[in-house]
Parts: C-alpha cells; structure tokens; sequence
C-alpha cells in the first residue's frame, strides 16, 4: 500500500460502507458526500493507483446514482493537473475516460478529458493518434456545452487534421461550425432557461472569447486553403480576420493584414467576386496609408494593359517582405501565379479595345512569344473566356458569333431606339416653333 497503507484500506473500507447506506437510500447529498471523502483521501495520501481502483469501483457499484458519478468525475478532474509524473497522469485521464463513456450525463466532462490527453500525445509527436482521439467526440450535439467551448474544441480537431495533413478531414470538420455564429451580439444578456430546458454551463476561464475564437477559425481555413492555393477564398478570410473590431481599431494589426488581402486579391482569377471585393477594398479609407498597394490595386480595375517587368521591379521588395510579416509568405507558386494574372488581365483589355486582333499585335501588347500568348488565350478560352483563335490566318477574334434570334432582337431594339430618338426630336422642333410663333406675335 502507498502511504500508510493499512489505515488508509480502513479509512476507506468504513467510507464505502457510509456510501453503500447512502446509496440504498438514495440520499444524493449524502452519496456525493461519501464520494467525495474518499477521492480526497487518496489524494491527499498521494495514493494514486488506489484513486484509480475506487473510481472504478465507485461507479460500477450497484444502481449508483447520476450525481455521484458526475461529482466523482468532476472532483477527479481537478487531481489531473496536480499528478506527480506525466504516466500518473495518463492513468488518471484514461480510467475518468473509461468511467465517463457511454454516459451522457458526463459527456461534456468525458470532452474535456479527451482534449487533456491529446494535447499530451501531442506534445510527445504522436499527432496522428492525437487527431483520432479526438475525432472520437462529437461535441456539436452536446446540448449542455457552452457555444465558445464547443468551437473551441472544434477548431481544435480541425488543427490537428491539418498538422497530420489529412486536409478533407479538416474541410468536414470545419463546416460544423457556420461562420455566422461569430457575429452573434455578446452584449446581450443571456435568458434563464425555462423548466425542462437543459442548463448550459459556463466555459473553462482557459477557453477564448468569441472574437478570438474567430480569428483562430479564419487563420486555420487559411492554413487549408493555402493548400490548394485558392487565393480567393484565403482573401476572404483575412477580410473577415480584418472586421475584427480589435484588429480595425490597431494600425499595427490591420496593416499586414490588409496588405495581405491585396496580394491575394490581386492573385486571384478575374470573377464577378473577385472585382466586388477589389472595388469594396480600393473605398476602404486605411488603404491610403499603404499607398502602394492602392496604386497596385487601382491598376487593376484601370481597364489599361499593364507592363509586367515595370510593376515586378516596383512591387518585387514588398512581395519578398512578406515572409516576414504575419501570415508568412503568399506560397511557392505566388509570382508565378501574379504573372499570370497579369497577363489575364491584358488579355481582358485587349478584348474590351478590339474584336479583332492578329496574334503577332496580341503578343506584342502582352510582352510575350506568339506561342505563350496563343497558350495563355487557350487557357483563358477554357476557363469560359470568349475568343476564337484561326491559327492559318493568325487572327484572333473576341466576338461572339450571334443566332438569328439575338440579330433581330438587336436589330428590334436599335430600331425602337432610333424611333424614340426621332419622337423626341419631332417633339423638341414643335416646341421650338410654338415659341418662336408666341414671340413674333408679341
């Protein structure tokens, strides 16, 4: 026995004994008391695998009460931290975990102890049976859970899918949590639930607040879609990061933030999506204070071609800047990617001034070979860009080729303008003539 062995058996023995009485007559107070005492005494007498055998033995004695157990586990919980040696530790967590399985009244507490013993495994390397222990636990259906708990745990699992790389995981994971549940107001006070409405508890003092929580969220999907490059999408997460109130408030926060969100910006394909957040970020009146990355963005929306070599060697210091600011660098692929928009957006101008266009002028006015410009055009025809390529002839052509329907439609619309153009001239010259008649008659 650990210290002092027979009288700690026979302090125990007689606390059993109380409990077993309190048990049969479902005095709660009176179990939870008893319970209690003799998890205390083992703690106290530093008897730790004694501690294990009586919560063992505790909850799989005879018709034992809910509330005992859910005390028991509770108590335990609070031992953890304070074991001697990290296989103690283990031990502990993993006998509460045992006893709290299957057991919905200590759901939430059976959650926090799985979370203790993957951040143990962590540390020791083993993230892939970290991830796994914690995907065991469902928390979204944990009715009793406080929100900012649940997505913390949540977030959680989806770090750990991304360190182990199991990135379609992380996608599942994070679609649990609906990024609208970060605008909820937290000013307001919270209502008393009504009778037979489970009572939601409080979250741990070490659980972060809901904005918090959000950057966390928004700094994980840009871990996930990093890997896949999806510019677009990791734009929009650092304007959600950049809405923050703690971030819009700190020049020294949003900073890199927004200059993050004109790089990607700029990276990302031309869509309607695209240009909507390009003109909403050229408004924002912050981006004064980083002039360059106005005069980079404004480019873009200047329906003019731009010379790539001349914008590299002006952007070129700021782009490698990056790595050093927060978020890191943009990705390997990131100049390659902004060349390419570059030309995209050439592409895009050259079929606004022309409808027709030889592929020898075109590759001039990009700056490249007939064979990267008829590549790049072929590229941009693939993904639904309009233009027509006759390669024997070296003509490229922007026109959409029209049905008879859409000619006399045209032609119908033209004619009923011409019409309207005429009644309104026919109108104005009859107007004219009354006042001259009104004048001479005067």
């Amino acid at each position: 026995m650990e210290n002092g062995g027979g009288s700690l058996e026979a302090r125990i023995e007689q606390l059993l004994t109380v409990e077993k009485q309190m048990r049969q007559a479902s005095d709660v107070s009176g179990t939870k008391k008893a319970v209690s005492d003799i998890l205390d005494l083992c703690f106290k007498g530093n008897a730790w695998k004694t501690l294990n055998d009586q919560i063992v033995l505790l909850s799989k004695r005879r018709g034992q009460l809910k509330q005992a157990v859910t005390a028991m586990v509770q108590q335990a919980l609070e031992y953890i931290d304070q074991t001697p040696d990290l296989e103690t530790r283990i031990e502990l967590i993993k006998t509460l975990n045992s006893v709290a399985a299957g057991k919905i009244y200590v759901e939430i507490e059976r959650a926090r102890l799985v979370k203790k013993l993957a951040k143990i495994k962590e540390e020791q390397g083993q993230i892939a049976e970290a991830a796994d222990l914690m995907q065991d636990v469902a928390v979204e259906t944990f009715g009793a859970m406080a929100k900012t708990e649940k997505i913390a745990f949540i977030l959680e699992q989806v770090r750990l899918c991304l360190d182990r790389q199991d990135y379609v995981r992380a996608q599942i994971l994070s679609r649990k949590i609906s990024p609208r549940v970060f605008d909820a107001d937290t000013s307001k006070e919270k209502k008393k639930p009504k009778e037979g409405e489970n009572i939601v508890e409080e979250a741990p003092a070490d659980i972060p607040s809901l904005l918090e929580l959000k950057r966390i969220y928004y700094e994980l999907m840009i871990r996930y879609y990093s890997h896949n490059n999806d510019y677009l999408e990791i734009c929009r997460c650092y304007k959600s990061i950049y809405e923050i109130p703690s971030v819009k408030e700190n020049p020294q926060q949003w900073t890199p933030v927004l200059r993050k969100i004109c790089w990607y910006l700029v990276l990302s394909p031309h869509d309607p999506m695209q240009s909507s957040l390009l003109n909403a970020t050229l408004e924002d009146k912050n981006l004064s204070e980083i002039a360059q990355f106005r005069l980079l963005l404004k480019q873009l929306v200047t329906m003019e071609v731009i010379q790539w070599t001349a914008l590299w060697n002006t952007f070129k210091d700021d782009f490698d800047n990056e790595k050093n600011i927060l978020g890191g660098s943009l990705g390997e692929k990131a100049a390659e990617d902004l060349r390419q928009r570059i030309i995209e957006h050439n592409i895009i101008v050259v079929s606004k001034f022309y409808s027709r266009i030889t592929l020898q002028r075109l590759a001039e006015l990009l700056c490249l070979s007939i064979p990267e410009a008829e590549k790049h055009l072929s590229d941009m025809v693939v993904s639904k860009f309009v233009a027509k390529i006759d390669r024997p002839i070296g003509i490229v052509s922007f026109q959409t080729t029209k049905d008879s329907n859409d000619v006399l439609n045209s032609w119908a619309t033209n004619l009923e303008k011409l019409l309207d153009l005429v009644e309104k001239s026919c109108r104005q010259i009859h107007k004219e003539t009354m006042v001259h008649k009104a004048a001479l008659r005067a």
